[in-house]
């Protein structure tokens, strides 16, 4: 079996390796080295992630599981150093060695970060990565003055989502007008306009030529001798390919490497795709041209008769609120070109198409980009526009009278090169009814989702009389299904499935094995239903749940014992520390959640570990309760008004290991000044006189969200009854994977409250709970140890609900 290595974990590089999975006659051995610690994600929804849109959890698009069902080898955190060429060899940061038959460079690029002093200063970042995004959601937490040098694509995006996390914002731009490279003067100044109405501050024509401040960012001076205040600084001024391991590896490079149209290097076997390759002295940045390129590789690969790559004219969108934007090709006339022009200034609205010989060969659109896929496809396919009508004079709709002209071959969604002719066979020849079916299918919408709206319109004109406008919308539970979560739980407790095989074999599943998104969610449905009666698949598990351990982004694990409410004794310190000393664990540290965590353990040590520290699972893996973080009470605290270690260990203790939907935090402050951060937890508790309040639906990650108060009681006992209805209502209403703050968003506070305002529907709820919790073992010893470890484990750690 040939071997195939890339170098790169990235969006290019993966959308590569699933053509070769698509085309392939015989598989390949494949190893993917990922210099971060994730999966492959969407990079261009990280502006998303900034202005609170999404969350990181969404925006992956291949999960672990994917790698190990293709068999694919993946080392995250772990970049390659050098390409031996001669020995067909490459070597990680991490001195591991893996030969190549085949190897694809798909290293991608960097922010550029302007060679100016105090460009090292702590506060400082570019916008290309999760890390990037993180660190700028962290500054605003204890920050309120950013400034964003560029006022381009990724500099209005960040500068967008900086403003969403409630810090005053300034971009800094060095030319006259905003995004020039994309808009004419016109276009520009609405740009600027809009976005000085939603708050940013522009500072044009400035030259950043120092940034101040001593260890940290404090401003910056312009090279007019001005000065700027700043706490955070961005830098989103373009990019640099990552060609370092390519150009030590004597890869001929120029500004990335540069490739023939079968993106193939100046070395045999060693191709290059994405940002890092340079194609007739272009390097693109946009994920259109990167997935044609990586069409070409995948057939150039496997040894399939294709088109060459011929390069791209890729279209622009600005992802930020209340702008609707397109441009594409040229932007400024010449003495060859003529204009075709509308602008209406009084609603914002500004269209202008640059010709040359009869042919578009720009566009620029604001305001009302209705036209930008017609007139797109005209540019592309060198259309003749002679007596044609170049903008629509209507409203645009997007009914029939838009869809039926409209030729088959027209490009709909430029990021995944989806035409109007392939969304329409998929959905006349695979029955599809919805956007997220057709999404699923064809893959339009699946990156940057502009183009929904039109594929739901061609989903409307092709079902015609058939098609149900509310049914569209609906969600289904994966790719390998029609059917919505609703539809997939009914389904369960009407014909009494039993097992995910049934499921999938009774229900039509296209793909006979499900895939890594639908078999964990049947699990835990099957589970919800049938409670204590049904056995776990601990193969329909996501891969941390398998281990029963976090991997860590060098291959090793994460081990964190169960401490309740935060809680321990000197006999579990020192057990812990006795492990940690045995095992030669790199590091032993206090979690957020208020425990211990060993990390860097090796797989193979797991299961003795495990034996030998004679503790629970603090299950910070699982899609189950993590923790109760508490803080010490009225027991020791002069403000204390209530017992929050004594009620966050029996909360603890009861819904441990409880399967739901999605990870369950929980905090216990035993006053309103909330050392426990009750008030961003999944459910938080905080003492007041004469009983508690309870906070739900709060979230204090990426996407934060203080906590919606949902009752007041009186005693321990009515928030245990109060929790559990609630956490039960939860698990039968959620979809899998849906946190409780999206969950209460989506369903509403109001009508939440009223469920549990019945006592009669409490009480039902938590006969369902207590049920629930009957079938509740420590279950990772299934995965990890052996038949005689687990029954004398399993002897000696049966739960007893209420223990």
């Amino acid at each position: 079996m040939k071997k195939l290595v890339m170098i790169g974990n990235g969006m290019a590089g993966v959308r590569t390796i699933e053509e070769i999975l698509k085309v392939s006659p015989e598989p390949f051995e494949m190893t993917i080295f990922g210099q971060e610690p994730y999966p492959n994600y969407n990079r261009i929804k990280l502006s998303n992630i900034l202005q609170g849109e999404t969350n990181f959890d969404d925006i992956i698009i291949n999960p672990l599981d994917w790698y190990q069902e293709n068999q694919i080898q993946l080392f995250t955190g772990e970049a390659v150093v050098k390409i031996d060429v001669d020995a067909k060899r490459v070597i990680s940061d991490q001195g591991r060695e893996v030969d190549y038959d085949e190897l694809i460079i798909a290293t991608g690029s960097n922010s550029f970060i302007l060679p100016i002093p105090g460009a090292d200063k702590i506060g400082v970042t570019g916008f290309r990565d999760i890390k990037d995004c993180e660190m700028m959601i962290k500054s605003a937490e204890h920050h309120k003055k950013a400034v964003v040098i560029g006022g381009g694509l990724l500099g209005l995006e960040a500068a967008r989502g900086l403003l969403n996390l409630g810090m005053k914002v300034d971009v800094v731009h060095l030319m006259p007008n905003l995004m020039e490279r994309q808009l004419d003067p016109i276009a520009s100044s609405l740009l600027k306009a809009e976005l000085e109405s939603q708050g940013m501050n522009f500072f044009m024509e400035k030259e950043t030529v120092e940034i101040l401040g001593d260890n940290r960012v404090r401003g910056l001076r312009f090279k007019d001798g001005s000065e700027v205040e700043a706490d955070l600084v961005v830098m989103a001024i373009g990019i640099k390919s990552n060609i370092e391991v390519a150009k030590g590896s004597g890869i001929y490079v120029n500004r990335g490497i540069v490739v023939n149209d079968f993106m193939e290097t100046s070395v045999p076997h060693v191709y290059a795709v994405g940002e890092c390759a340079e194609h007739r002295e272009i390097v693109y940045g946009l994920v259109a041209p990167l997935y044609e390129q990586g069409k070409v590789l995948a057939n150039r690969i496997c040894g399939t008769v294709a088109e060459p790559y011929h390069g791209s004219v890729a279209g622009t969108q600005l992802k930020v609120a209340g702008v609707d934007l397109f441009s594409a090709g040229e932007i400024f006339e010449d003495g060859s070109t003529k204009a075709i022009m509308v602008y209406n200034e009084y609603d914002g609205i500004y269209k202008r198409v640059l010709t040359r010989n009869n042919l578009i060969v720009g566009i620029v659109l604001y305001g009302d980009t209705k036209d930008s896929t017609k007139l797109y496809r005209m540019l592309t396919k060198k259309e003749d526009i002679s007596g044609k009508a170049i903008f629509q004079t209507d409203c645009g709709t997007g009914d029939s009278s838009d869809i039926a002209p409209m030729p088959n071959d027209e490009l709909i969604c430029g990021c995944n090169g989806v035409t109007k002719g392939t969304i329409v066979e998929a959905i006349q020849t695979q029955g599809l009814t919805t956007l997220d079916q057709v999404s699923h299918c064809t893959n339009a919408g699946r990156s940057c989702g502009r183009c929904k709206p039109m594929v739901s319109s061609i989903l409307a004109y092709t079902l015609g009389d058939q098609f149900d406008a509310a049914a569209a919308q609906k969600t289904s539970l994966c790719g390998c299904t029609t059917l919505s979560r609703d539809e997939v739980v009914a389904e369960i407790k009407a014909k009494g499935l039993t097992s995910v095989k049934e499921v999938m074999n009774v229900l039509d599943w296209n793909m006979s094995e499900g895939c890594t998104k639908c078999r964990p969610a049947i699990n835990y449905y099957l589970g919800m239903v049938h409670m204590d009666q049904y056995k776990d698949d601990r193969d329909s598990r996501l891969v941390n749940e398998k281990i029963h351990a976090n991997i860590q982004k060098d291959g090793t694990y994460s081990v964190v014992p169960r401490m309740y409410g935060g809680v321990t004794t000197a006999a579990d310190l020192k057990r812990i520390a006795e492990v940690a000393e045995k095992y030669d664990v790199p590091l032993v540290k206090l979690t957020g959640g208020q425990r211990i965590g060993l990390f860097g353990v090796k797989k193979e040590d797991l299961p003795r570990m495990w034996e030998e520290l004679d503790m629970p699972s603090g299950y910070a893996y699982g899609k189950t309760l993590r923790t109760v973080k508490t803080c010490v009470g009225a027991q020791f605290c002069r403000y204390g008004t209530q017992d929050s270690m004594a009620l966050g260990i029996e909360l603890e203790k009861k819904f441990e290991r409880l399967d739901t939907p999605h990870k369950v935090k929980m905090g216990v402050s035993a006053c309103p000044r909330n050392c426990s951060e009750a008030g961003i937890k999944d459910i938080g508790f905080v003492g007041i006189d004469g009983g508690w309040e309870i906070y739900v639906a709060g979230n204090g990650g990426v996407d934060l969200r203080p906590g919606d108060l949902l009752c007041t009681v009186k005693s321990q006992e009515e928030v245990m009854e109060m929790t559990g209805a609630y956490l039960q209502y939860y698990r039968e209403t959620a979809n899998y994977l849906e946190r409780t703050s999206k969950w209460v968003d989506r369903v509403g506070l109001d009508h939440v409250r009223e469920v549990l305002s019945n006592g009669e529907t409490r009480k039902a709820l938590n006969e369902r709970m207590d049920q629930t919790l009957k079938k509740y073992i420590e279950p990772w010893n299934e995965a990890i140890q052996s038949e005689e470890i687990q029954d004398k484990y399993y002897a000696k750690h049966t739960i007893k609900v209420g223990e």
